[in-house]
């Protein structure tokens, strides 16, 4: 069957010829309104793959802090706002969008901004299988109104440093620097969040 502005896809003898090869009316009846629902609304389509694909970004950076926790952080847990990461997948996508390969040609370098400076936690590529085009740096901001825990503030005191903080609390803002690959005219574009 093929779909035209021109064609009645409920029409009774296109659901009659299913029927009589055996097909389950209620069955055709759901399909083509599914089918009638997408032809009135493409961009639904595309908007249901965005919202998987940033769902699948903003999970990598769940599971980036989530490594980086033990290992560079070296904290029990990592609060994070609501829907931050969210937010960044959103924009990753969106500086993604004017790219030859979008998403699949970024490399995306993960930084978290301390007190002391900015530190590394990790490098994700997207598709490893597309030669990078541009470079997106994320640099996650602490949030410096947190207070120190108190018991973080009696380790202070103690003779041994506290070599382990228990809880990072991050900001709900972020940065987000954008690189390309390919072109030397082009800038380096800094969005601030």
């Amino acid at each position: 069957m093929v779909a035209t502005s021109t064609l009645k896809t409920k029409s009774s003898e296109c659901i009659s010829e299913l029927v009589d090869r055996r097909y389950d009316q209620a069955c055709i009846e759901k399909e083509l309104d599914f089918w009638d629902h997408c032809l009135a609304e493409p961009q639904r389509i595309v908007d249901v793959a965005e919202d998987r694909t940033c769902q699948q970004l903003a999970k990598m950076f769940e599971n980036c802090l989530s490594r980086a926790k033990k290992t560079t952080l070296h904290c029990s847990s990592v609060l994070v706002p609501e829907k931050l990461t969210r937010r960044i997948a959103r924009e990753v996508l969106r500086l993604s969008s004017c790219e030859p390969c979008g998403l699949r040609g970024c490399v995306l370098y993960v930084h978290l901004e301390l007190d002391k400076g900015c530190k590394r936690l990790e490098r994700i590529i997207y598709d490893a299988t597309v030669v990078p085009t541009f470079e997106l740096t994320l640099v996650f901001k602490q949030d410096s109104s947190a207070w120190p825990s108190l018991r973080d503030f009696l380790l202070m005191g103690t003779c041994f440093a506290p070599t382990f903080r228990h809880v990072l609390k991050l900001s709900p803002g972020f940065r987000l620097v954008k690189k390309k690959l390919y072109s030397s005219s082009a800038g380096t574009v800094v969005e601030e969040c």
